[in-house]
């Protein structure tokens, strides 16, 4: 049977069962009938069928959120193991190459230009091989963040160079899976919203501390920034790209979750390197 069907016959029943028990309730006080032991009767009735209706609509939502985990699992784990596959395929190039360095010094005369011509060939394999500097995702025992944060890496416009650190490869939250990623999503997607060709460096950090995930992220903005303009970050409705209504809601409601369970997120501006940067610090 269908699972609305399911639903539908459930709630029949225990409306069925409350109208029936009202109208013996009346019927029983209009003919002067009524007795403690009756009261008593559709008392523990009424208490029967609220728990039902309580118990239900629990299982009800934990059915949704195990289904919503299972998709965010199916949706983002396929990509990482599409790296898996990748980083395998390109293993025998990887030895090519290293055959191929160590054999320079046969085609070429001199040392200066053996010097050059390994420089100029490491640097190409190395382009070429850009998903490699990610493998710490496949490590941590979060496969759908790991999945989801690649994801969102190799989608991020091309001008975008994005580092990742693994400070802890066993990653424990306080919350569930598809609240999580809503938060550390909204976070990755700002900070490459607001990147461009001239401000394009996006750094990342995952630990865990206490049985909870600590994610930091920082994007490179121009100097101009105010600090008001940070403080305001988390307010309904605030956004700094337009003043659409449903603008500014991601981070309200990020911050929201994140109280909800205990946990907490912090904004903040450092300098890296004589560049400026914003910061989002999450502990959740």
């Amino acid at each position: 049977m269908l699972n609305w069907a399911r639903k539908f016959l459930y709630r029949s029943f225990c409306m069925g069962a409350l109208l029936v028990s009202v109208y013996l309730v009346l019927d029983f006080l209009m003919s002067g009938t009524f007795d403690y032991r009756v009261f008593l009767m559709f008392l523990l009735m009424v208490i029967v069928v609220i728990w039902g209706i309580i118990d239900w609509r629990n299982n009800y939502l934990m059915m949704q959120q195990k289904e919503k985990e299972l998709k965010l699992y199916k949706l983002y784990v396929e990509p990482l193991e599409e790296l898996v596959k990748d980083i395998r395929a390109k293993q025998h190039e990887y030895d090519n190459h290293i055959h191929a360095i160590l054999n320079m010094h046969l085609t070429v005369d001199t040392y200066e230009e053996l010097v050059k011509q390994q420089s100029r060939y490491i640097a190409e394999a190395a382009r070429e091989n850009d998903s490699r500097q990610y493998l710490p995702l496949l490590r941590i025992s979060d496969k759908v963040l790991a999945g989801f944060l690649y994801s969102k890496i190799v989608r991020s416009p091309s001008y975008v160079q994005t580092d990742v650190v693994v400070k802890n490869l066993e990653i424990i939250s306080g919350i569930s899976e598809h609240l999580l990623i809503e938060i550390v999503g909204t976070l990755v997607d700002n900070a490459y919203e607001a990147c461009d060709e001239t401000f394009h460096h996006v750094m990342m950090e995952i630990d865990s501390e206490n049985d909870r995930i600590v994610f930091l992220i920082k994007n490179q903005i121009d100097e101009n920034m105010k600090l008001e303009t940070i403080g305001k970050f988390f307010e309904r409705g605030f956004s700094t790209k337009s003043q659409d209504q449903k603008r500014g809601l991601g981070l309200f409601r990020a911050k929201k979750i994140c109280e909800k369970y205990g946990g907490e997120i912090t904004v903040g501006m450092e300098q890296v390197e004589e560049k400026n940067y914003i910061w989002f610090h999450v502990v959740v």
